[in-house]
């Protein structure tokens, strides 16, 4: 049976996605799209999945897409060569990049290196910079997926009492600021927090993003909250096998929030869906500013 306490993250990204195809369309007609490519740096099953799940969704709302893997022999500086390449091709309407990246390489510089108009991923330092001035056009789609998976549950979130667990760069810290932007009262946690649960049990919604196994016990949640779970981590179930589970202990915090995204199928496919707003965002921005004709 469908349990209306967990928040179908496949249905608000189905919406977005459609909404994305309307855009496309339009935006086909003014000038044709170049191609989203994705880059993995070296082989790696669990990103092959995510890219899959990316190549799937551009098909279905007209962007294309082309999947590379480059050598993870390679040096920063002919990484960054080949994205500044890209940056000057027209053909190219954005990058994704994929991660993890081997540990000789630089993830932030990479990023850099995109160019802000083709930064689908919203990962350049100016992209994340520009959340402070309010100007969320491309922002992390991690982030992204998360303020619309609260935006899904018809809360208002003006004045919103939310609790932000965890404040890395790409994820917390601009999930806050975006929440702020929509005018939510937001309080970050982290490692340093003397008591999470003392601010997490007067949020409205809590998102949490830590990388601890059901970390967000029920006796942390306030009744009725919103709990947004943008971990995933793998764990072994009874018989050895591996299971995917989230930060939230979901069976038991669903008896006490009103909404729980589930670990996989929650934050996971809106993300999705955040790249392909991002890359038609990103040809629309390209057009206005002049670089395709």
């Amino acid at each position: 049976m469908l349990d209306n306490r967990l928040l179908d993250g496949r249905a608000v990204r189905d919406r977005i996605l459609d909404g994305v195809a309307a855009r496309v369309r339009a935006g086909a007609a003014k000038r044709p799209l170049g191609r989203l490519v994705s880059i993995s740096i070296g082989e790696h099953k669990e990103v092959a999945v995510y890219v899959r799940g990316q190549a799937g969704a551009a098909k279905k709302v007209g962007i294309p897409f082309e999947d590379q893997t480059w050598p993870a022999t390679l040096s920063q500086d002919e990484c960054k060569a080949r994205l500044r390449a890209m940056n000057d091709d027209a053909s190219v309407l954005g990058v994704i990049l994929q991660r993890p990246i081997p540990k000789h390489l630089h993830g932030r510089s990479l990023a850099s290196a995109i160019h802000p108009l083709k930064d689908v991923e919203g990962m350049n330092p100016a992209s994340i910079g520009d959340i402070v001035y309010n100007d969320m056009a491309l922002a992390p789609c991690t982030a992204a997926a998360s303020v619309e998976l609260i935006k899904a549950t018809g809360l208002n979130l003006h004045g919103l009492e939310v609790v932000m667990i965890g404040h890395s760069e790409i994820v917390g810290k601009p999930a806050a600021f975006m929440l702020m932007a929509e005018g939510a009262t937001v309080t970050v946690c982290h490692h340093l927090t003397r008591s999470v649960a003392a601010h997490s049990r007067r949020a409205d919604a809590v998102l949490v993003a830590v990388g601890k196994p059901r970390f967000l016990r029920a006796d942390m949640v306030k009744p009725g909250a919103a709990v947004i779970d943008i971990g995933i981590n793998q764990i072994s179930g009874p018989s050895g096998e591996t299971l995917i589970v989230g930060d939230v202990d979901t069976d038991n915090v669903k008896e006490v929030a009103s909404w729980v995204t589930p670990v996989p199928g929650g934050v996971g496919p809106v993300t999705v869906a955040m790249f392909m707003r991002n890359a038609i965002t990103a040809h629309e921005k390209q057009l206005a500013a002049g670089w395709l004709r």
